[in-house]
C-alpha cells in the first residue's frame, strides 16, 4: 500500500467531518455529506485516496457493522404483527415497484443488463427509515394512521431486503437447484443463529454484563462470527451481520448492547458511506439526467402502487396519499444493496453514482414533501375528483343530518375524545344518539360505528366538511385536539370559523399554553380545557399519597379502573 490504511482512514474521517459541518450549517442530511466527502477525496476528484484495497477494506468493515446495527433496531414483533391493510399495501408497493423498476430500467435505462436492472429496481423499491421517522416524529405524525402505515410498510421492506440478501450471491446463475441450495443455506444460518442466541449467548452476556468492554467485544465477535459463517455458506456476509443483529435484538439486554456498539457504529457508518462516495464517477449532463430520471420514476412508482392499494381498501384520499408521499425517497439500504452488487461485479460504478445522486435529490426533495404533505394532499384532491374518484362517502349520514342534526359534535377523535366518549357511554349513554364525530381516520370510523356512534369522514379544518356534518345547528361543539395535531389550522382559527357558522352553540376547545386561554375566551370559546392543569392536580394527589405511604393502593385502584375501560383508542 502506498499511503497505508491508517493514512487513508485519517483522510476519510477528516474529510467527512469537514463536509458534515458544512452540511449541518446548510441543514442537509449527514449521509449526503459523507457521500460528497468520499467523492471529493476519491480517485475521480482530488485523488487523495487511490488505494482500492484500502477503500474495499473500509467499505466491507463498515457494511458489516452498519447491517449489524440495523438488525439490532429491527422489531421482529412488529414484522410478525403487521395488520392486513399494512401487509397488503406493503406487498403492493414492494412487488409493484420491483416489477415496474425492472421493466423501466431494462427498456429505458440506465443499466447495462438484466441483473443490474434487478438490483436498481430493488434499490428503488426501498424507502429511507432515517428520513421518514425523523420528520414524522418531529411533526408528531408517527402515531397517526398514515404514520403507522408508513412505518409498517418500511418494516416489511426490511424483510424484503433480508430475502434479497439471501438470494443475492446466486443471482448470476439463478437455476432452481442453485436457489434451492441457497435457501437451504439460509435456513442453516438462521437456525444456527437462533439456537446460539437462545441457548449460548444469554448466559455468556449475563456473565460479562458488569464488564462493559467485554459486552462490546462480545457483540462484535457475534457479529463477525455470523458474517464469517454466512460467507462460509456462500451467502452474503452482510446478511450474516444483519441476522446477528436481529437475533440480539430479542434479548432483554439489547439496549445495553446498542449503547455499547453505537459509538463504533457511527465511526464505521461514516467510513462505509465515504467509501461508497469514492466509487461515484465524475458526473456529466447525461449522468445527472439519469439520476433525475430515476428520482422521478421512484416517485411515480410510489403513487402507482401505494395509492391504489389503500384506496381500494377504502382508506380514503388522505390515508391513501400520505403514505405514498412519505415513502417517496431511496433508502440507505438501497446504497448498501448496490454496493454488494458492485463487490460481486453485478453493478457498475456508473449505476452506483446515478443511484447516489438520485438518493441525494430525493433526500432533499422528500424532506420538503413530507413537511408539506398536507398542502400536497389538498392540491391532489381536485385532480382525483376530476379523474372520477371519490373520497370515503358519507351519504348515509347526510340523510340523517338533514332529518335530525346532532346536538353534540366532536371535532377530531384522539386520546382525550376517546376517554370522553367512554365516560359518556358509562355515565350518560342517553347522549350517544345525539353525538356525531368528525374525523378522517377510517379505523376510528369503523370502531365508532360498531359502538353505535355516528361518524363523518372529513378534515375538521375544512368549512364544507363542518357544514355537511351539521355543525351549524349543533348545540355543543367539542374540540379536544392540541394545536400540534391540527393540520393547517389551530384552535383559535377553528374557533373563529365555528363562531361564523354557529353563534349560539356551546363551544369547548383545547389550550396547551396558559397565555392562549384568554385569547380563546375573547374569540368566543364557552370553555377552554387545559389538560396540563388536570394532570398537575393528579400528580399532586399522587405525591401526597406517596408521602402517606398510600401510593401502592392508589396505583392499584388506577389499574383496576383502567382494566374496566374499553376505549375506542386504548
Amino acid at each position: 500500500m502506498g499511503q497505508g490504511l491508517v493514512t487513508d482512514i485519517a483522510v476519510c474521517i477528516i474529510a467527512a467531518w469537514v463536509v458534515a459541518v458544512i452540511s449541518q450549517l446548510a441543514r442537509q442530511p449527514l449521509l449526503l455529506a459523507y457521500l460528497a466527502a468520499g467523492f471529493l477525496i476519491g480517485p475521480h476528484a482530488l485523488g487523495w485516496v487511490r488505494d482500492q484495497d484500502s477503500i474495499e477494506t473500509i467499505a466491507s468493515i463498515g457494511l458489516s457493522l452498519l447491517l449489524f446495527m440495523i438488525g439490532l433496531e429491527i422489531n421482529l414483533k412488529k414484522m410478525l404483527s403487521a395488520g392486513r391493510v399494512i401487509t397488503l399495501a406493503a406487498l403492493a408497493q414492494i412487488l409493484g415497484c420491483i416489477a415496474l423498476g425492472f421493466v423501466f430500467f431494462n427498456f429505458v435505462g440506465p443499466v447495462e443488463n438484466h441483473l443490474e436492472a434487478l438490483y436498481l429496481a430493488v434499490a428503488a423499491a426501498m424507502s429511507s427509515t432515517v428520513i421518514i421517522v425523523k420528520i414524522l416524529y418531529d411533526k408528531r405524525e408517527l402515531e397517526t394512521l398514515a404514520g403507522r402505515i408508513t412505518v409498517g410498510v418500511m418494516v416489511l421492506q426490511d424483510m424484503a431486503t433480508i430475502l434479497f440478501l439471501a438470494l443475492q450471491p446466486n443471482l448470476k446463475h439463478p437455476a432452481v437447484g442453485v436457489m434451492a441450495v441457497a435457501v437451504g443455506h439460509v435456513i442453516v444460518l438462521v437456525s444456527a443463529a437462533f439456537l446460539a442466541s437462545r441457548f449460548i449467548l444469554p448466559p455468556v452476556f449475563r456473565s460479562v454484563a458488569r464488564l462493559p468492554e467485554l459486552v462490546l467485544v462480545g457483540a462484535l465477535a457475534w457479529c463477525f462470527a455470523l458474517a464469517g459463517f454466512a460467507d462460509y455458506l456462500k451467502l452474503s456476509p452482510a446478511m450474516g451481520a444483519l441476522i446477528a443483529g436481529m437475533m440480539v435484538s430479542t434479548f432483554p439486554y439489547t439496549l445495553d448492547v446498542v449503547a455499547k456498539v453505537t459509538s463504533l457504529r457511527d465511526f464505521f457508518v461514516t467510513l462505509f458511506f465515504v467509501g461508497l462516495g469514492m466509487a461515484i464517477p465524475l458526473p456529466t449532463w447525461g449522468f445527472l439526467f439519469w439520476a433525475l430520471g430515476v428520482s422521478l420514476f421512484l416517485i411515480a412508482s410510489r403513487f402507482l402502487t401505494i395509492f391504489p392499494a389503500l384506496y381500494f381498501m377504502r382508506q380514503g384520499y388522505r390515508i391513501s396519499l400520505l403514505p405514498a408521499i412519505n415513502l417517496s425517497q431511496m433508502s440507505e439500504l438501497s446504497l448498501v444493496l448496490l454496493a454488494l452488487g458492485h463487490q460481486s461485479g453485478d453493478v457498475s460504478d456508473r449505476t452506483i453514482g446515478i443511484a447516489a445522486f438520485a438518493f441525494a435529490f430525493l433526500a432533499i426533495g422528500s424532506t420538503y414533501a413530507i413537511i408539506g404533505n398536507e398542502a400536497l394532499l389538498r392540491g391532489a384532491v381536485p385532480l382525483l375528483n376530476w379523474l372520477g374518484m371519490r373520497d370515503i362517502s358519507a351519504k348515509s349520514e347526510e340523510t340523517v343530518f338533514k332529518a335530525r342534526p346532532q346536538r353534540i359534535c366532536f371535532l377530531g377523535f384522539s386520546w382525550t375524545a376517546s376517554s370522553l366518549l367512554e365516560e359518556i357511554q358509562l355515565n350518560r349513554p342517553d347522549l350517544i344518539p345525539d353525538l356525531v364525530v368528525i374525523d378522517f381516520n377510517p379505523v376510528v370510523h369503523e370502531r365508532l360505528r360498531r359502538r353505535g356512534v355516528r361518524a363523518v369522514y372529513g378534515d375538521i379544518t375544512q368549512r364544507d366538511v363542518l357544514l355537511h356534518a351539521g355543525v351549524a345547528k349543533a348545540e355543543f361543539i367539542i374540540c379536544t385536539l392540541p394545536n400540534i395535531v391540527l393540520k393547517g389550522a389551530d384552535n383559535l382559527r377553528m374557533l373563529r370559523q365555528l363562531r361564523e357558522l354557529n353563534q349560539s352553540a356551546v363551544i369547548m376547545v383545547h389550550a396547551e399554553l396558559l397565555e392562549q386561554v384568554a385569547e380563546l375566551y375573547a374569540a368566543g370559546a364557552s370553555y377552554v380545557s387545559v389538560p396540563r392543569l388536570l394532570e398537575a392536580a393528579t400528580l399532586l394527589e399522587a405525591l401526597e399519597a406517596a408521602e402517606k405511604k398510600l401510593l401502592a393502593q392508589k396505583s392499584q385502584a388506577q389499574r383496576e379502573f383502567l382494566g374496566e375501560r374499553k376505549e375506542v383508542i386504548p
